[in-house]
């Protein structure tokens, strides 16, 4: 049975929609392209109605709704019900000892529904907007809000039609008394002129600035490790899902960064489509996807701009494990407030002057302290997102965890937002510009000195990197980084099949001044000199080496006795051990061997890179605008190959484990 009504509702909404600019139908698909995406692609106005005022996407939608657009809504909801419940006859109540079936049939009822067109004069009314003046003001920029993200259409004569569903979605939820500004975020309203105990006396805004430029480079330069570690060896995940804690230490000890904070960037960075999950006959691991070469050649601000969008639209809070679970990372996230919580909470933060700002909660190193957000931050946060914040479970500690997530990526500092965090919270996927102001361009060059070291005054460019890393060993890090080279970090390099005169080429073109210390010269040379004096054959094993002396002193070398090394020849040693094992044998005891193949051709080393598949393919920017353009049939904006469907504007809406 067709309730006519609903349609009527749908004809509206999709008259409505008819009457936008392709631009404003493409921002409409933009900022509802994550509800979206979960249902069929629209191929007309009617379908994207239907898929607008679905239960589904309403559930999702209304999420995301400050205190006076959802007041408005669920105003006009209870008015339209009231109205269809009093021209629609009720069905009977059911008898005493009725079926499930006839329950049912009476409870869902179409009088239940909202299908009555609401005249905007009652909704002030019910909202004590009736007068003019700044209530009613904000009750019309709500039902305004309302009708630009489609959740209400106005009909011919002005009055508003919702979505059919919208009672039921809302019915358990008591939104209060109609608020037309938020709360203070702070206790007393304190001004910034007034010290406090536990808070800095003088904040100002370029202290925010400087606290955002210290995380953001902490943050690029641990993405980085993390991300290079996962290339070298990639993780294994639990049978049962997500990582194993060893793995969880392994990476936070290559990243330099806590197991809480590695969790949270494991999530984000495969949100961002930097990592994937891949089966293989072992399992599934989790490894850079192609996209991180790429990623690798962007200059810094364009590397962390994608890991902090996926933490906007993140559905979980990773450094939050509720008590009695395991903490992991790279499972796939169930908490759907999680994103509004989060916006909340930054809303909230950016109405505190400066100076005025509540402390951090304090949290463990392992992040399962039961710490809560001061009150006045909650109350505040509920007006933003009241679905989000208001009467859900451990609603405290998560926020807690949250505020502790965003001080950690430089969104927050001294109990409100930082600059970046003001342009996070107007625009999370348009971050490079604000990104590229904090983080200074990336370096070429090294200053190599005396002590056989090479020190970079900042944060050194890829090239340069894998140069030192594959000829020194990284010493420090912080503002400047500093590495050293040893004669088993140039034998590392020898091995990877550069010659000393390469090597020295290398590092001379990356030195300021185009020299190098003469020990560096020395220690290269010298090791070069002796590398490859013997070689390992793969016959399980053969060593081999043009010095009979060097052969008798392996074959007598006591630190070599596992190899069980047996001389067949002045200058040839054979040993049952494999060639790996020969190998490192080898240089545990101080020699520089290099691998030979069966041809006799010195085999070059190299360390592994693993990549996987990106899993989602890259989605067209201008694809919402074509797709608006199809919808309104109007002339085509795109090639007939072009992506149509909403992009998501970032890749946090499949979370992590279930892609």
């Amino acid at each position: 049975m067709t309730n006519l009504k609903d349609v009527e509702g749908l004809d509206t909404l999709t008259r409505s929609l008819a009457q936008r600019t392709p631009e404003q139908l493409a921002a409409l698909l933009t900022r509802h392209a994550e509800p979206l995406a979960r249902r069929p692609a629209s191929t007309e106005l009617r379908g994207l109605a239907g898929a607008l005022w679905s239960y589904e996407t309403l559930h999702h939608l209304v999420l995301h709704l400050d205190h006076p657009r959802l007041q408005v809504l669920a105003t006009a909801a209870r008015i339209s019900q009231e109205r269809a419940g009093r021209d629609a006859p009720v069905p009977a109540a059911p008898a005493p000892g009725a079926g499930y079936q006839s329950l049912m049939a009476h409870r869902l009822s179409f009088p239940q529904l909202a299908t009555e067109p609401v005249p905007p004069e009652d909704i002030h009314a019910a909202l004590g907007a009736a007068d003019p003046g700044p209530v009613r003001t904000t009750a019309d920029a709500a039902l305004d809000a309302l009708y630009e993200d489609g959740l209400a259409a106005p009909t011919e004569d002005g009055r508003v039609v919702v979505p059919p569903r919208t009672p039921q979605l809302l019915a358990a939820h008591d939104l209060g008394p109609f608020a037309a500004h938020a709360p203070r975020p702070t206790p007393d309203g304190t001004a910034p002129s007034v010290a406090r105990p536990g808070r800095p006396s003088a904040v100002t805004a370029t202290s925010l600035h400087d606290e955002a430029a210290a995380a953001t480079a902490a943050l690029a330069t641990t993405v980085d490790r993390l991300l290079a570690s996962l290339a070298t060896q990639p993780a294994a995940l639990r049978k049962s899902g997500g990582l194993a804690i060893r793995e969880i230490k392994r990476l936070a000890k290559a990243a330099g960064a806590t197991e809480v904070h590695t969790r949270l960037l494991l999530d984000l960075t495969l949100a961002a489509d930097l990592i994937a999950l891949t089966r293989t006959p072992a399992g599934i691991t989790a490894l850079p996807t192609d996209a991180y070469d790429d990623w690798l050649a962007r200059p810094p601000g364009a590397r962390l701009a994608p890991v902090l969008a996926a933490w906007s639209a993140l559905w979980d809070v990773p450094t939050h494990t509720p008590f009695g679970e395991t903490a992991t990372a790279l499972v796939r996230g169930q908490d759907r407030y999680a994103p509004a919580l989060r916006h909340a909470l930054l809303a909230a933060l950016a109405g505190v002057p400066l100076g005025a700002g509540e402390p951090l909660p304090p949290l463990s190193a392992s992040g399962e302290d039961p710490a809560t957000a001061p009150r006045a931050l909650l109350e505040a946060a509920a007006w933003h997102r009241p679905l989000a914040v208001a009467g859900e479970p451990m609603t405290g500690e998560r926020a807690a965890h949250t505020l502790h997530e965003a001080a950690f990526l430089g969104l927050v500092a001294h109990g409100t937002l930082t600059p970046l965090g003001q342009a996070f919270l107007a625009a999370p996927q348009s971050l490079g510009e604000q990104l590229g102001d904090l983080l200074p361009p990336l370096l070429a060059e090294a200053h190599f000195q005396a002590d056989l070291t090479a020190v970079v005054p900042g944060r050194p460019a890829a090239a340069l990197t894998d140069l030192l890393a594959a000829s020194a060993d990284r010493e420090s890090e912080g503002h400047a980084v500093t590495w050293r080279f040893t004669p088993a970090s140039v034998r590392r390099a020898l091995d990877t099949g550069r010659t000393a005169d390469a090597l020295l080429e290398d590092l001379r073109a990356v030195s300021p001044t185009g020299t190098l210390p003469q020990p560096l010269g020395y220690l290269i040379r010298d090791t070069a000199r002796t590398h490859g004096r013997m070689r390992v054959l793969p016959a399980a094993s053969c060593i081999r080496s043009d010095d009979p002396t060097l052969v008798t002193e392996l074959a007598a070398h006591r630190a070599l006795h596992d190899l069980g090394l047996r001389a067949i020849a002045p200058t040839v040693l054979v040993s049952p051990r494999p060639p790996a094992a020969t190998l490192e044998a080898l240089r545990a005891a101080g020699y520089a061997p290099t691998l030979e193949s069966d041809t006799g051709a010195t085999t070059v080393e190299r360390l592994p890179t693993h990549r996987a598949k990106s899993a989602t393919p890259p989605r067209n920017p201008g694809a919402p605008l074509a797709l608006a353009h199809r919808l309104l049939g109007l002339a085509p904006q795109a090639d007939k190959d072009t992506d149509t469907r909403p992009a998501t504007g970032t890749a946090g809406a499949e979370q992590a484990g279930g892609r």
